[in-house]
């Protein structure tokens, strides 16, 4: 019985992706006017600090962060302009938005709490991984951040509908096989409607192609790919056995397929502090 209704939902889920009637949260107000003021080319510090305080919560996150291990300064600031100043407008944008994609789920039961905290676990380790690869491959650390807090963000619609579904709330294991195999197409539908870029957009639908290839450099998807991979090194987790020799993204990366970044002396405990930050 199980079984069927796994199918079912699956391919309830994929048929209202490719017909565009999943309903998908829309992005609050306040990102979307932190994302136009950051591309006015006029916009100040200054100006950009006035739009971010109308939101107290985003405020202390958006100073948390930049006095975090993230952004490291020679003092601590208590300031949004500040703050803007310390990060720079893009950073500012990718971690508005993927601080209010936190605030936009709410649980409302027990399973769907834990799976919403593992999520923001997994999902800032990643990018805090992403974050310390990035130089390797020549990509953007900020943007690099970005891909990581979002990459698996299609999970997040399937949990909360898993919410007024019974079955669902009763089988942990069901609910992870579908998010498994739904989350990737659900997630670039969401990016693609909050007009993400499209390097962001492929890095969350593609994520889990372990056979991904493509022409010319390493890209945010690679990056992905692979700080994904090394978060679940010594967990009980299907990607954990994953040979990575065989994962092209590490060859794009230019990585030794021999070393977890986790691992490194110089990296490890960078990465431990910049997910810490993220979680708040």
């Amino acid at each position: 019985m199980n079984a069927n209704l796994q199918e079912q939902l699956i391919g309830e889920l994929m048929d209202e992706v490719a017909t565009d009637k999943l309903v998908l949260p829309s992005l609050p107000e306040i990102a979307l006017k932190v994302r136009d003021s950051v591309e006015d080319p006029d916009m100040t510090s200054a100006k950009l600090a006035k739009v971010i305080i109308t939101d107290a919560a985003l405020t202390a996150r958006l100073i948390q962060v930049a006095n975090s291990p993230l952004v490291r300064g020679s003092r601590e600031i208590d300031s949004v302009e500040a703050a803007v100043v310390r990060m720079g407008n893009t950073m500012v944008k990718n971690v508005v938005n993927s601080l209010i994609v936190q605030q936009m789920f709410q649980p409302t039961t027990e399973l769907s709490d834990k799976k919403f905290r593992h999520f923001w676990q997994h999902s800032s380790q990643v990018a805090a991984i992403c974050h310390a690869l990035a130089t390797f491959a020549r990509l953007k650390p900020d943007q690099a951040l970005l891909a990581g807090l979002v990459h698996d963000i299609g999970a997040l619609p399937i949990i909360k509908r898993a919410e007024d579904i019974p079955q669902l709330l009763e089988d942990e294991a069901m609910l992870d096989a579908i998010i498994r195999r739904t989350h990737g197409e659900i997630g670039k539908a969401m990016l693609g409607k909050w007009e993400f870029p499209d390097a962001i957009v492929d890095a969350a639908a593609e994520h889990e192609n372990l056979t991904r290839t493509h022409d010319g450099a390493a890209d945010y998807a690679d990056l992905v790919t692979v700080a994904n991979l090394q978060s679940y090194v010594g967990e009980d987790h299907y990607l954990a056995s994953v040979e990575w020799s065989n994962v092209p993204a590490f060859a794009k990366l230019g990585l030794d397929t021999e070393v977890s970044v986790v691992d490194m002396e110089e990296k490890g405990d960078e990465i431990k502090e910049m997910q810490n930050a993220l979680l708040g």
